[in-house]
């Protein structure tokens, strides 16, 4: 296991912070849990965060809405600030967002929301796999390593980014923030269900912070994190990579999921404090 320590920080209701850790160490790096009750002094013990999926509070007000007020979340932008990564998935995504720290145009500010799915013919929660790419962004911590289009795995009921600024998404585009987006098995920007899953305007399913350091995603990477997750069914070459490997042994093998929780590999070790 490695000597690079990400916190994956665990607040009443979350419910992904097991598969999280377990996704770290698959990736060869070592996750531990923070309480939302432990002091945030420790966090100052970690080079990077996770802030897992789940139902925080039960999604009462908002999505991520009180868990972000947490002094928990407070040490965590302290820690951001001073150049360490965080990674929120899901309702991770959700309480990044209520903090302001994503996008991050002034700090503290909410800029963006996640409203409730918004399809036709469907409401509330939805899971099911889908196709994400990397936009045309500015650096981004978490996805230096991403090409191609790759399938993960989304569960959510208020995942679609939405904005009360009219112009929101031409400034985010023109910042070259449109960071992750739905798109079809082919890399086109996704316009409608399934390929975009829950509505979101741009087709987005990630917007990273100002510095790149921090990224609000909605998807689950860690429930994509090895080949065995991912269906025999589904097109694309990790659809071939899947089907070719029936049969075959492969509880060791990557997903698709894993190059951005990989992405804390490249830290170095936080030394004792």
């Amino acid at each position: 296991m490695s000597d690079i320590r990400i916190g994956v920080l665990q607040f009443p209701g979350l419910n992904c912070e097991d598969e999280t850790v377990r996704a770290l160490g698959f990736a060869g790096l070592t996750g531990e849990i923070v309480r939302w009750n432990e002091p945030g002094s420790r966090l100052a013990e970690y080079a990077g965060f996770v802030v897992p999926g789940g139902f925080s509070y039960q999604d009462r007000v908002r999505a991520g809405a009180i868990a972000s007020q947490s002094p928990l979340v407070e040490a965590l932008a302290r820690e951001v600030q001073g150049g360490k990564p965080a990674l929120g998935i899901c309702n991770g995504a959700q309480i990044l967002v209520e903090a302001g720290l994503v996008p991050g145009d002034e700090p503290g500010r909410v800029d963006v929301a996640m409203a409730r799915n918004r399809v036709e013919g469907r409401d509330g929660y939805n899971a099911q796999w889908v196709f994400v790419r990397r936009g045309e962004t500015a650096p981004c911590f978490f996805t230096e390593e991403l090409s191609e289009p790759f399938p993960v795995v989304i569960g959510h009921a208020e995942g679609r980014f939405v904005s009360r600024e009219p112009g929101f998404l031409t400034r985010m585009q023109d910042r070259e923030n449109r960071t992750l987006y739905y798109c079809t098995p082919d890399g086109d920007e996704a316009t409608a269900y399934p390929w975009n899953p829950n509505g979101a305007m741009g087709a987005l399913a990630g917007l990273h912070g100002l510095d790149g350091q921090v990224l609000a995603f909605m998807p689950h990477p860690e429930r994509a994190a090895w080949l065995w997750q991912v269906p025999e069914d589904i097109v694309g070459p990790w659809g071939d990579r899947r089907r070719a490997a029936v049969g075959a042994s492969i509880a060791a093998a990557e997903g698709p999921g894993l190059a951005v929780l990989g992405a804390f590999g490249r830290l170095q070790k936080v030394e004792s404090v």
